[in-house]
């Protein structure tokens, strides 16, 4: 059996939840990290987003920005009640802005993620809601044919 261009999983890790992910870009890899973190306390299927939000995130190291995405996923949910249904990755034109959306910054080697996000009352909870990113057993790299991750999430 062959494992899909992309896609991510959660596996069993003790009092916490530890997630793969895996594509061929270090931007689409992020995306699916998101989408693995959320279906670990939310069934979006079939739910439809109140809103657009994009994130920036600086160039950096591929660990760092990839930690900045699930720390900012994390905090729009405790803050603002956000839920990502579905996740865009690539650099977003200023010009490009959907109505609703956040304005997009510059896009300079930056990281540009756009959100569909619905409230938490739009979803049906099926976990615990992630609390933190853990540094412990952190990986993400590229192995000239795609990049993957793996990170441990606090619930």
């Amino acid at each position: 059996m062959t494992t899909p261009t992309r896609g991510h999983r959660a596996v069993p890790h003790t009092a916490d939840i530890r997630i793969e992910a895996w594509a061929p870009t270090r931007d689409e890899c992020i995306a699916e990290a998101v989408l693995g973190l959320v279906e670990s306390f939310a069934d979006v299927s079939g739910v439809r987003p109140d809103n657009f939000v994009t994130v920036s995130v600086p160039e950096g190291p591929a660990e760092d920005m990839l930690l900045t995405v699930l720390d900012e996923v994390i905090y729009r949910l405790d803050v603002h009640g956000d839920v990502p249904v579905d996740i865009e990755a690539g650099e977003v034109e200023a010009g490009g802005a959907e109505p609703g959306d956040e304005e997009p910054q510059a896009t300079d080697g930056t990281l540009d993620l756009r959100l569909a996000v619905a409230g938490t009352e739009s979803v049906e909870a099926v976990g615990a809601q992630p609390k933190a990113v853990s540094l412990h057993g952190l990986h993400f790299a590229s192995d000239h044919v795609r990049w993957s991750c793996v990170v441990t999430v606090d619930v």
